[in-house]
């Protein structure tokens, strides 16, 4: 039988399509996670799942620099959100405005020693303000929905800037309301952060996904930034939620002193960036409008279409 297999073979080995998927391995592939359906949803923490309007980093990014003897401002500490915590240091010293002070303080250009000295500063000072407040607290709407999901065999998994110790912070929080996702990976666990894939396939990695390019056709990406709505591009469905999100307000407190009209204008400014910048295939205000995508992402995959 190997002989008649082996006579099959092109000229340059190429075995025949019938052979190759009748093998027992290639079968495994085959025959997992072949639904048309979504079957993994990926979420985002702060100003996805909990934490308003991204208060929790933006606070300490501003007490970071000002620690270190530099003053930014609270749209600058924001305008890089949703990298990874030292990435997103990093892109805060290479804004004009931030560089231009920095030169003028410092009599040189910030470089990666004093991205790296802010960050070990970062990572302590984050913790402590995660663990004295209530950053966890979910949003309206998320315990229903994350139930609802549960209910249709969806699986959970959570990706974000943070590192895993204050993700872990987080999440015992967040489990204290119903909300605790099969998997998680934090920024600082993979290689290669957002908007790349790596954490979103580590989430499936977790989840004992065999056959990874049929998973991450039914997987969906929720997130309030442009980095992480952008993140499993191109391999998976995402989706930006901007009402709660890092581009609509300096804090929590603030919104409180907006009259609605003002809160309107800015919920509508956050919308259009995430539609203009992050290549997301739906952007809805917050998670209480996903069970209407997932249903959508649902009827296109049975059609035959694919991220």
């Amino acid at each position: 039988m190997a002989d008649t297999l082996v006579s099959r073979l092109s000229a340059v080995g190429r075995v025949p399509e019938d052979i190759r998927h009748a093998a027992p391995q290639q079968q495994k592939f085959d025959n997992e996670n072949t639904e048309r359906s979504v079957g993994y949803v990926m979420l985002d923490c702060s100003g996805t799942t909990m934490d308003r309007y991204v208060d929790a980093p933006a606070i300490v990014f501003v007490e970071v620099f000002k620690k270190y003897g530099l003053e930014i401002s609270m749209p600058e500490a924001r305008e890089p959100m949703g990298l990874r915590k030292d990435l997103h240091i990093k892109a805060i010293t290479e804004i004009k405005t931030v560089r231009e002070r920095f030169t003028a303080k410092f009599g040189r250009a910030p470089n990666q020693s004093d991205v790296d000295a802010m960050f070990a500063d970062f990572v302590p000072t984050q913790l402590a303000l995660l663990r004295a407040g209530s950053y966890h607290d979910l949003l309206p709407g998320v315990a229903d929905v994350v139930k609802g999901l549960r209910q249709q065999g969806i699986k959970l998994g959570v990706t974000t800037g943070f590192t895993r110790d204050m993700l872990d912070l987080l999440l015992a929080g967040a489990a204290t309301q119903g909300f605790v996702p099969d998997t998680a990976c934090a920024g600082d666990e993979v290689e290669m952060p957002r908007p790349t894939p790596y954490m979103v396939i580590k989430n499936l990695e977790r989840m004992g996904v065999y056959n990874l390019h049929n998973a991450m056709r039914r997987t969906v990406k929720v997130d309030d930034t442009v980095s992480g709505a952008g993140e499993g591009a191109p391999l998976c469905w995402r989706v930006g939620v901007s009402k709660w999100s890092n581009y609509v307000a300096d804090s929590w407190d603030a919104v409180k002193a907006m009259s609605p009209s003002e809160l309107a204008a800015k919920e509508a400014l956050s919308k259009e960036k995430l539609v203009r910048e992050s290549g997301a295939h739906y952007v809805i205000d917050d998670l209480r409008d996903l069970p209407a995508v997932i249903a959508e992402i649902n009827q296109r995959l049975a059609a035959g279409e694919n991220p």
